[in-house]
């Protein structure tokens, strides 16, 4: 198979190739075709993928290739990684302190910050996926293109169920609360557990192990729920009266001014912390030779370390297992897998919402409308839901009706998620800014036009997609 990944430079690239040289994974791939706008950085990763091939182990994984052609890099392929970041660290440094400087929460995928970053982020990838249709029209694409769901949400037009969307957060919950609960759960199987919601926006409802439900007792046990990261996240009486567990970016929902106030006293963004990393690292690694790894490996675990800091308290850490790795490129291999005939493999992934109809296929329904997997959502939505994943694709498996909060919060940021799908895609500014208004932690047209305002003055392009148009 060959696997190509658009964003090739990206900082976690060495991870999926660590994963395809050991384990599982394995002797997947036979060549990996790394393609990046920047040439900089895709000659730092070359240099951490060779020196990581020269550890014992995970020692020699796919062959490796390095192109500056789009075309070249999707010509034959079979699976396409996406994962790009348009305008850079600097633009995620914009996104964040616009929203700051306004008072609002400034985070690359939640709130202000994310709405940015997708108007930025959906028209490369549907320039990308146009190009696909063209060139490897039998390849899937697994998209890492943050904000995952709305990126997704705009490229299943051109896709079909052909894409993917793809993120490690509610994955990992599930994980943890099954360690901390003492829950077994059956490998590769999801059937008693969950889970609804959008990307970085859903919550853990059921924990079905042995026939009971762990959840309840876990949510009542002050001891286990500090041995995890959501658990230690959320006040008890929150997770009391929701019943369920949060994934960890509600933090930023139902702990608004906590997180602002973390941001605020940490004097650097997320993303300028990342920036000052990079901007020192990336030379280094380019030079580094038979050190590279370790030197990315150290830089890896120190940016891990600094992962929602916001949301913790002086002298508190990151669990060990949090910081080794191996999330979000587990997800992704084990959905090229199943969909490359290894077997079929349940995952949280961001997918249309729609239950198979009698062919089995998810948008297969002929009798009448399409039934949503997650009532309440419409069935065309990009939700984030467990499915079970086939050479047929991804098919969501049905889930409980949210409760009424959960299904307003829901419905409303699918609402401003397909704002930014309008805004770009008919090139209209009044959508942008209802979008902007729409959001929960903007929720005003004062401050969303402020807010349009910076973000066109920090990106000019944002104004090529609606010149001329209201």
């Amino acid at each position: 198979m060959r696997l190509t990944i658009v964003g090739g430079g990206g900082f976690r690239v060495p991870l999926i190739y660590r994963a395809l040289a050991a384990g599982p994974f394995a002797g997947l791939v036979r060549e990996l075709v790394l393609y990046d706008v920047d040439a900089g950085r895709l000659a730092a990763i070359e240099a951490v993928l060779a020196s990581l091939a020269l550890q014992d182990p995970p020692g020699p994984g796919p062959r490796v290739r390095a192109v500056s052609a789009l075309s070249e890099a999707l010509e034959g392929a079979d699976m396409v990684f996406a994962a790009i970041r348009p305008g850079g660290t600097a633009g995620r440094i914009a996104d964040e302190r616009i929203a700051l400087d306004l008072g609002l929460l400034g985070q690359e995928t939640t709130g202000a910050g994310g709405i940015s970053y997708a108007l930025r982020s959906i028209p490369p990838m549907l320039a990308l996926a146009a190009d696909m249709r063209s060139r490897c029209p039998g390849a899937w694409l697994l998209n890492f293109t943050n904000p995952a769901g709305i990126v997704t949400e705009a490229l299943v037009p051109v896709l079909g169920q052909r894409v993917i969307g793809i993120c490690d957060s509610a994955g990992g919950l599930v994980h943890r609360a099954a360690r901390a609960a003492g829950a077994a759960l059956p490998e590769g199987r999801l059937d008693g557990v969950g889970y609804y919601g959008l990307n970085h926006l859903g919550w853990l409802y059921r924990l079905q192990s042995e026939g009971r439900d762990a959840l309840p007792e876990l949510l009542a046990d002050p001891a286990a729920l500090a041995e995890f990261e959501e658990g230690r996240l959320f006040p008890p009486a929150l997770l009391a009266g929701l019943g369920c567990l949060p994934n960890e970016y509600l933090f930023y929902y139902y702990e608004t001014e906590r997180a602002l106030a973390g941001m605020r006293g940490a004097g650097l963004t997320r993303g300028e912390s990342i920036a000052r990393q990079q901007a020192e690292l990336y030379p280094r690694l380019a030079a580094a030779g038979p050190q590279a790894f370790a030197l990315w490996e150290a830089a890896r675990r120190s940016r891990e370390e600094g992962y929602l800091a916001e949301a913790r308290g002086a002298g508190e850490h990151r669990d060990e297992t949090d910081l080794a790795g191996g999330g979000y490129e587990r997800v992704a291999l084990a959905a090229m897998r199943a969909l490359s005939g290894g077997g079929p493999a349940d995952l949280i992934l961001n997918t249309v919402n729609t239950l198979p109809g009698p062919d089995g296929n998810a948008d297969g329904n002929t009798t009448g409308s399409p039934a949503p997997a997650i009532p309440g959502l419409p069935a065309d939505a990009v939700v984030e839901i467990p499915c079970r994943v086939t050479t047929d694709g991804a098919v969501p498996l049905p889930q409980d009706p949210p409760g009424p909060a959960q299904l307003g919060l829901m419905r409303r940021v699918k609402d401003v998620e397909r704002l930014v799908v309008e805004a770009v895609t008919t090139g209209s500014r009044d959508a942008a800014l209802a979008a902007f208004a729409r959001h929960p932690l903007v929720d005003s047209e004062v401050l969303a036009g402020k807010l349009l305002a910076g973000y066109e003055a920090a990106f000019p392009g944002l104004g090529h997609l609606w010149r001329g148009r209201p």
